[in-house]
C-alpha cells in the first residue's frame, strides 16, 4: 500500500503538472463572481512561477547540491562487487521494438559495463523490477540483458534482481541475492542526483558501498530549452521529497546523507 500511495502522490512533485492544475483552477475561479479575484491571483502567480523556471536556473540550484554531495572517487585497486540501479531503460519500448530504449540516465548502464571490464573478477548485480502500479509491465532487467549482450558483457556474469519497485527494495532484495561479506568493496552506480538517497538507504540496510555517480545534469553549459528546465526541476523535487519521506520512514541513515 505504501508503494501505491507513493506513486499516486508522485504527480505532486512534478512542477509542470502542478502548475498546469493550478492554472486551470485559476482560470475556472476567474469565471465566477465570488472567487474572481482569487482566480486571477492564482493565474498571475502561476505565470510568475513559469517565467521564473523559464528564465532562472532554478533546476540547477536544486540539482547541484544533490549531484555534488558525493564526488566520484578514484578507481579502487580492488573491487569485490558492482551494483547498478535501474531507471535508465524504457521496458515497454524495448519489448515492443526489441532494441534497448534508454533515457536520460543511460550512463548507469554504460558505466556499469565499463566497470565490469575494468574489474573482471568483480561480482555484478543489476537491480530493477517494474515500477508500474496498475499494469503488468516487463521489468527493466529484460532490456538490461539485451543491452549488456549487445555491448559485449556476458549476461550470465550478472545477477539480475527483477522484483524491486523502488530504491529501498533495490537495496534489500539485491543484498539478499548478492550476499556481500563484511569488508568487501562494492561500487554503487546510479545517477548523481539519486546518489544521496541511495547511499542512505544502502547504509541503513547494512550494506556499505562506494558511491560511483553518473548521469550528471549540472555543471555544463546552461540549457536554454524550457523542457529541460522542467525535466530537471522534476528530478530535483522528486529526490528532495524522497529524502524527506524516506527519512521519516526510517529507511535512510540521515536526512541528507554525506560522505
Amino acid at each position: 500500500m505504501l508503494f501505491v500511495f507513493s506513486k499516486i502522490l508522485a504527480p505532486l512533485t512534478e512542477p509542470d503538472l502542478l502548475l498546469l492544475a493550478l492554472l486551470i483552477l485559476g482560470l475556472l475561479l476567474s469565471q465566477t463572481r465570488r472567487r474572481r479575484g482569487a482566480g486571477r491571483a492564482i493565474v498571475v502567480t502561476v505565470t510568475a512561477l513559469f517565467l521564473a523556471v523559464a528564465v532562472l536556473p532554478v533546476s540547477n540550484w536544486l540539482l547541484a547540491p544533490l549531484e555534488l554531495r558525493f564526488p566520484q572517487p578514484a578507481p579502487p585497486a580492488q573491487v569485490d562487487g558492482i551494483i547498478a540501479l535501474g531507471g535508465a531503460i524504457n521496458p515497454e519500448l524495448t519489448a515492443r521494438y526489441h532494441i534497448p530504449s534508454l533515457n536520460e540516465h543511460a550512463e548507469r548502464m554504460t558505466e556499469f559495463v565499463a566497470l565490469a571490464r575494468l574489474y573482471p573478477t568483480a561480482k555484478l548485480v543489476f537491480s530493477a523490477g517494474s515500477a508500474s502500479v496498475f499494469a503488468d509491465h516487463p521489468p527493466e532487467t529484460d532490456g538490461a540483458r539485451l543491452l549488456f549482450s549487445e555491448l559485449g558483457l556476458d549476461p550470465s556474469r550478472v545477477i539480475f534482481e527483477d522484483r524491486s519497485r523502488n530504491t529501498y527494495e533495490n537495496a534489500i532484495l539485491s543484498k539478499a541475492l548478492a550476499a556481500p561479506k563484511p569488508g568487501e568493496v562494492w561500487l554503487l552506480v546510479t545517477s548523481a542526483a539519486h546518489m544521496p538517497r541511495s547511499v542512505g538507504i544502502f547504509r541503513r540496510a547494512g550494506w556499505p558501498v562506494i558511491p560511483w555517480p553518473v548521469a550528471y545534469k549540472t555543471g555544463g553549459p546552461y540549457d536554454v530549452q524550457l523542457g529541460a528546465h522542467f525535466l530537471h526541476l522534476d528530478l530535483a523535487l522528486h529526490e528532495w521529497a524522497g529524502l524527506i519521506a524516506y527519512r521519516l520512514l526510517g529507511r535512510t541513515d540521515a536526512l541528507f546523507p554525506a560522505p
